[in-house]
């Protein structure tokens, strides 16, 4: 086990130097240009994946550092190049982790590469789980997978929303319903194959930020998908519903070690909120100490000076537990605090604040789209609302310091 430390080793301090790098060279240049065209930065993935950061394997090197901070700094450095390139590049990640989780040797070998493509030909996946009235309430889900046995066939219908890669995906991950008396313990994950009848783009977002991130409903009216679809298998599936319908405790037990991955998948999202507010910040102290005003730079006054110690101080808290949730996760320590929500809550609030701020320090500069800030501002929106907003983060942390079950 992995003592906690605040020092990064060698191979770390490589990995993130060359991911700033990638960053400042690649991203930051095309940053404006994508979020202009509200368009999938095709050729920036093509340039990730020509230096092995758009892949799997980089990621499970990544996962699997011992530390836990692989991810963090990992989602930091590309998130502080720009936030929309950087949502573009890891977001066939969700899809991935879903196979991964769930999914049989076979499937996870057959699936993920067709995921990701190669340098030649990248490809995206898409994970795709909320639904326009199932979003925090996922019992609330109405996507319906029936098992057609004589073809030995799952027919889905319904619609998904708010799917990152969501119709322009090689490969789709859906969460569908099975048994709607099981509530939430009666979902399961099917893979939808490229080109399979009946999935078809629904409504493409024009959003407030992230827009280099392409954002869509997914509709499915009776695709069809092969019994060897369903991740896990059946006769898995079977066993796991049939435990839920006998032993409620059980399923309640299982219930509960569901939100414990949620817990632990959620200081990704601090980090790429640590990686926005990283940036406002740094443009902010720059312009504050090249900025003349009264003959001195604007960073001599102590309005500018003292707004300045707060962003820099609640980045570096941010970070804290960002990187305490992650070894906490990565090394088997009980989140007894919610430690995983209380860093995605945090850091998220953060990036809204220290983003508002930069843009108030650059003034009318900062309202525009001559300087990065005015877009960070934009990007740091999503933190406190994608993958659980603060209002569930509170809720959950309260939950758990009062001891009472999260249902």
């Amino acid at each position: 086990m992995a003592d906690f430390t605040l020092d990064l080793n060698d191979d770390q301090k490589q990995v993130r130097d060359w991911l700033h790098g990638f960053a400042e060279n690649v991203m930051r240049p095309a940053a404006a240009e994508w979020d202009e065209r509200e368009e999938t930065p095709w050729p920036i993935i093509q340039e990730a994946a020509k230096v092995g950061i758009y892949s799997l394997d980089f990621y499970a090197q990544q996962a699997f550092d011992p530390t836990g901070l692989g991810i963090p700094l990992t989602m930091e450095e590309l998130f502080w190049g720009d936030a929309g390139i950087a949502l573009s590049i890891v977001g066939t990640g969700l899809a991935a982790v879903g196979v991964l989780a769930n999914g049989t040797e076979e499937q996870i070998g057959t699936w993920i590469p067709q995921m990701y493509g190669d340098a030649a030909d990248v490809k995206v996946a898409a994970f795709c789980s909320s639904e326009p009235d199932a979003g925090s309430d996922v019992a609330a889900m109405r996507t319906r997978a029936v098992y057609d046995e004589a073809r030995d066939e799952w027919v889905l219908n319904g619609t998904k929303t708010w799917a990152t890669n969501g119709g322009i995906a090689n490969v789709h991950v859906v969460v569908a319903v099975v048994d709607p008396e099981l509530g939430s313990k009666g979902h399961a994950s099917f893979i939808v194959p490229p080109g399979t009848r009946g999935l078809s783009q629904g409504q493409k977002f024009k959003k407030h930020g992230i827009r280099a991130s392409h954002t869509a409903e997914v509709v499915l009216e009776d695709v069809r998908v092969p019994g060897g679809c369903l991740l896990g298998g059946k006769e898995k599936l079977d066993e796991r519903l049939a435990r839920a319908r006998e032993r409620s405790r059980a399923g309640e037990q299982i219930k509960n070690a569901a939100m414990a991955t949620f817990e632990a998948s959620r200081p990704a999202v601090g980090a790429m909120a640590v990686g926005t507010a990283r940036a406002a910040y740094e443009v902010a102290l720059d312009y504050a100490k090249t900025r003349q005003q009264f003959g001195r730079p604007i960073i001599d006054n102590q309005g500018v000076a003292f707004q300045l110690a707060d962003m820099r101080t609640r980045i570096d808290a941010a970070r804290l537990l960002v990187w305490r949730a992650s070894w906490m996760a990565t090394t088997g320590k009980r989140f007894t605090s919610a430690e995983g929500s209380m860093s995605k809550l945090y850091a998220s609030e953060v990036a809204k604040d220290v983003t508002a701020r930069a843009v108030q320090i650059l003034g009318g500069n900062g309202y525009t789209r001559e300087y990065p800030v005015e877009r960070m501002h934009r990007d740091a929106a999503i933190y406190t609302i994608f993958e659980g907003t603060s209002e569930i983060q509170r809720l959950v942390i309260a939950r758990t310091l009062g001891g009472v079950p999260i249902r």
